[in-house]
Order: structure tokens, then sequence, then C-alpha cells
């Protein structure tokens, strides 16, 4: 019996065997249906293949384990008798027994790693593919928060843990404890027929009455089994909270790290090294803190096993001693009892010998459960913004909320046409950024209708750009190969960095070396290369000297005109206002409205109009 998943604080655990019995299929249900989609996946038949290949492979070495217990009757009774001519052709039997029994299992280790192999090839290619597929990967840890401050169980914490560790993880311990289930049930029923025969009767007497036992060995063996596995259950269940938790403190350690390694330059001109040295010590304590709980748990269950399987080795010389001083059996059938009696002992203690990883597996099973109810739960959100393309920039009835439901804007009505020039201004908190996401459509918290044109570029406030190649980083999203040299060295210069024309393949980290202005030169040098109709500048300049944002402001309106588009910006100079015709202003609404700003439309040489109320 496995013990339930880790609850929400706010519920009890289950109380019961009833109640443990349903967590335990629950589980299963779970495990299952994150095995079945990669058996009836197009690389079906090669998973089933294998997995057939393995299973014969784990019979056939059950069937070898058979043949070894019957020439260890013959090998240690031709010792007992002095019998070279037997002892000398078992030897030559088990020559040929050990070879086949050598390459079985050399080709089913090979088998079981290449469908692991495969198996976590598949599994990852498709959970990266939900995961960058519409917006996923940003829906997710816009809703994380909201989910966790709710106590929702699909909150997904790590997502690059869960895909590049807890797949590994799950695939691996899937196949190994079934397989080795499916090793020890036959196993046992290989044996216990074996030892049953061997075994004999137990004869004794009671209150006048004379009894016998058929078949005592086996009896033996189920108890004894029956009673390590109980005992292991209890002193082994707190490692399934604890491996849980484990991959989480881990995964959220190594994620801190990743962030300083992100921001070194800023964390660098902060002096915050002592800061982020305190926030690392604190996620590495919780680290140290639960391992060492995991290792005082494992501790407690080694003590058990190392006792229940040294026990074992003993423990049917103990019973069988007796008939063999009293010569009812000789030292090769004393032997084969032994060989079938630790066959036996050892398929019904698989549950005491594989507890450690049942717990590591249910645990990880957990964490891709939830992260697979994570992709659910968005999938089942119907968004309440329509959208559509278009030539012209229309939104209606446009309403904006934070992830925590709260209003940032409602109603709004909007409006750019080709030859526009808008800029979006507003305080600071306001909203601005988050009306651009809205009208990329990467924003959830949005209803109303919008059509936007299709051929548009959005800059963002930190763009972001690949480590490697320049040309690459230049080029991002799309290849290239699209371009040739000449139209990238160009776009370099244009956007005032002719300093770099010359380094298309340096491959750099260019997000940490390059400064900020050069970071935002080489963002508007992406829009300058691929030339689109419509660009969305969201403090696209902020960052440069007033001369260098005056050249590029001239090049990015003369781009979206030649192009027949428009351009819409928000900043906060007013040398940028210099260049729209058109203002669009976000502005405070008085305490008690349902929304936090309202936007309102001015034309550069017109007074203020409102847009939207």
């Amino acid at each position: 019996m496995l013990e339930e998943p880790p609850l929400p604080a706010h519920q009890s655990p289950p109380r019961g065997w009833s109640q443990k019995l349903g967590a335990f299929k629950a589980f299963t249900a779970q495990a299952w249906a994150l095995t079945k989609p990669y058996f009836q996946s197009e690389e079906k038949w090669k998973a089933r293949g294998l997995l057939v290949a393995i299973v014969v492979l784990n019979l056939a070495l059950v069937y070898m384990a058979v043949l070894f217990n019957d020439w260890n009757k013959l090998f240690y009774d031709a010792l007992q008798d002095k019998n070279a001519t037997v002892f000398w052709t078992q030897l030559g039997r088990f020559t040929y027994l050990a070879f086949a029994f050598i390459v079985m299992a050399v080709y089913k280790f090979y088998l079981t790693q290449l469908l692991e192999l495969r198996w976590r090839a598949w599994m990852t290619g498709h959970y990266l593919q939900r995961w960058l597929a519409n917006h996923a990967f940003y829906k997710l840890e816009l809703n994380r928060f909201t989910l966790q401050a709710n106590g929702d169980a699909r909150n997904p914490d790590n997502p690059d843990q869960r895909i590049q560790e807890d797949i590994n993880l799950f695939t691996s311990y899937t196949i190994s404890l079934t397989m080795g289930l499916l090793n020890a049930v036959v196993t046992l029923a290989s044996f216990v027929g074996i030892l049953w025969g061997l075994s004999g009767g137990f004869a004794f007497s009671f209150n006048g009455g004379a009894y016998n036992i058929p078949g005592f060995m086996v009896w033996m063996a189920v108890l004894y089994c029956a009673a390590g596995s109980i005992l292991t259950h209890y002193i082994g269940r707190p490692q399934i909270k604890l491996n849980f938790q484990q991959q989480r403190v881990e995964a959220d350690f190594r994620h801190h790290m990743v962030r300083v390694r992100e921001y070194s330059e800023s964390i660098a001109l902060d002096r915050g090294e002592a800061v982020e040295r305190v926030q690392l010590d604190a996620r590495f304590s919780r680290v140290l803190g639960n391992y060492l709980a995991l290792i005082k748990a494992q501790k407690n269950l080694v003590w058990f096993t190392s006792f229940f399987g040294q026990a074992a080795l003993v423990f049917p010389f103990v019973v069988a001693a007796p008939r063999f001083f009293s010569g009812a059996i000789q030292l090769g059938e004393l032997m084969q009892i032994s060989s079938a009696f630790g066959q036996v002992q050892g398929s019904l203690s698989w549950f005491v010998d594989s507890y450690s990883s049942l717990a590591s597996w249910r645990a990880t099973t957990d964490r891709l459960t939830s992260f697979e109810a994570s992709f659910r739960a968005l999938a089942s959100v119907d968004t309440a913004l329509s959208a559509t393309d278009s030539v012209a920039l229309d939104a209606h009835d446009l309403t904006v909320a934070l992830p925590d439901g709260a209003v940032l804007l409602a109603g709004a009505v909007l409006h750019a046409k080709p030859g526009d020039s808008v800029l979006l201004q507003g305080p600071s908190g306001s909203g601005k950024s988050t009306l651009f996401r809205t009208l990329a459509g990467i924003w959830p918290f949005a209803s109303g209708s919008v059509s936007r044109p299709a051929q548009a570029m959005f800059i963002p406030q930190r763009p972001y750009f690949p480590n490697g190649a320049l040309r690459d980083a230049l080029a991002y999203p799309e290849t290239p190969a699209r371009y040739s040299d000449a139209e990238l060295r160009q776009a370099l210069t244009d956007a005032l960095l002719p300093q770099m024309a010359e380094q298309l393949d340096q491959a750099d980290a260019w997000s940490q070396k390059l400064s900020g202005g050069e970071q935002q030169r080489l963002a508007i040098a992406r829009v300058l290369l691929k030339k689109p109709k419509w660009v969305f500048a969201d403090e696209a300049t902020s960052a440069l000297d007033e001369a260098s944002e005056n050249k590029i402001y001239k090049r990015l309106v003369a781009l979206v005109q030649s192009a027949q588009g428009a351009i819409v910006s928000i900043a906060h100079r007013p040398t940028v206002a210099t260049f729209h015709t058109q203002h669009w202003t976000l502005e405070k609404l008085p305490e008690g409205a349902p929304a936090g700003y309202r936007l309102k439309a001015q034309s550069a040489d017109q007074p203020a109009v409102r847009a939207a109320q």
C-alpha cells in the first residue's frame, strides 16, 4: 500500500483502509494516465515491441533461475557423494547456463534502457510542445502566483525541472518497477510449487491431537515477507512526502542560481551579493533540512531491510536443518530448498526491496500529474477576447484586468489606421505594457474584441536574445539564412551598431554582454531587418541618448510609412512625442470606479476627446 499524496495544509489526510485503498487506486489511475499516451502514440508499435521483448527476457531469466535451482541439487549432491563424473558434467552445464543468462541479462538491460530513452524523448517532446504552444509557458507563470495564493493544487512550480528531471525519473521508475513486479510475480509462480514439494510437511501435536502443515516452507516464507512488508510500509512511508518536497526545494535552489546568473550585472551594480547569498543560503538550508530528514527516514528503513535481508539468508537453513541432520534430505536438496526459498522470499519481498523507489516514483508521478492538471486548467479557460486580423487596429468594449481580477481598463475603444503614429502615455503602473500585451494577443485576462494588423512586430521593454552567434540573435525567431550578410550588417548599421556589423559569427551571451542601450538598438535592428508594416514599441529607446533616439525614431517612422503601416509607442520623454500625430492617455479614475483607468485619445493639433469611459 502506497501512502496518499501530500495534501494542501487546509485538507486533512484520509483515514481508514478504505480511504487508503481509494488513494492508491487514484494514484495508479494517475500513473496510467501518464503512461498510456506514449503506448498509443505514433511510436506505439516500436514501444510495444520493445516492451514485449523486455517481458520475454524477464520471463526467460526466471526460467533460467529455475534451471539453476535444479542444477544446485545435482551439483551439491555430487559433492556430497564425491561423484567426480557428475561434478564435471554439472560444471560444464553451468558454463552454458551462465553464458545464456549473461546474454539475456545484457539484452534485457540494453532494451530496457532503449525503451526508457525513447519514452523519455517522446514525453519530453510532447510536454515541450504543450508548454510552448499558445503561450502556455507565459500564461502558466502568470497563473502561478494567483493559484498559489488561492491554495490551488495546480500550482505548476519549476516547469523546467518537471520536463527535464521528472520525466526522466518517471520513465525510469515506471519501467524498472513494473518489470520488477512482473519478475516477482512470475518467480513466485515458478518457485512456489518447487518449494512446496521440497519443504515437506510440519508435524506437531497440540492438545492431544496430531497435526501436519503441508508446504511448511512456503507458509513460513509468506509469513516472513508479509510481516516484513507491513513493517516496511510503516517505517518507510515518510519518504513519499519527503521525496516530493526534496524535488521542489532542489528546483527552487537551482532556479534562484539561474536568476543570479541572468541578472549578474544588475546584482553587481547594486552590490547585492550579500542579499543573494542570504537568499541562496535560505533555499539551500531548506534543501539540506529536507534531505537530512529524508536521510533519517531512509536510515530507519535501511536498519530494517538490512536485518530483514540478512536474516533471510539463514532462515531457510534454520527451518530445514532438522530434516537434513535427520538424514531425510541430502546436501543438494538442502541447497535446492535454500535457493527456492530465496526466490520465493525475494519475490514476496519486492515491496520491501522497492519501497524507496516506490516513494520516489510516487513523488514524481504527483508532480507530473499536477503539471498535467495545469495544462488542462489553461485549456479549460475560454478567453473572452475575440481577436481577428485586419489592416488596421480596432478594439471595442476592451476590458483589461490583472491576474488577481482587478480591472485596469474597462470598455475601451481604440482605433489606429495605416499612416497613423500613436503615442500611449500614462502614469507608471497604469497598464500601458499590459494593454500592449493584450493587443499582441498574449494577455489572457482581457475581454472584448480586437482587430489587429497581421504584419506587426512588438518591441518589449526587455528584449530577449538567445545565446549564440550574433546573426541568430539578430534574426530571432527566424533563421538567419533568410537574410544575406549584407542585409544583416545594414540593419545593425541603421540601428546605430556599426561596430557589431563584422561580428555576425561571434557567439556570446548577448543579454549579459550588451549594455541596456545596445540591447535596445539590437532589438530595433531586428525590426529594421524584417521591415514589418506595424511597429509597437514599449519604451524601446528609453536607454538611448536624445540624439540616438531621434535618429532611431526617424528610421522607424520612415519604415512604417514606406510599408503603409503605423507605429504605436509607449514613452515618457517629450522628445518622442514629436514623432507621433496622436496621443492615447491613460488617466486615473476616481476611487470607487469599476476600472482603475480610462483611455483618452488626442490629436497632436486638436483638443483631447474621450475615446473610452
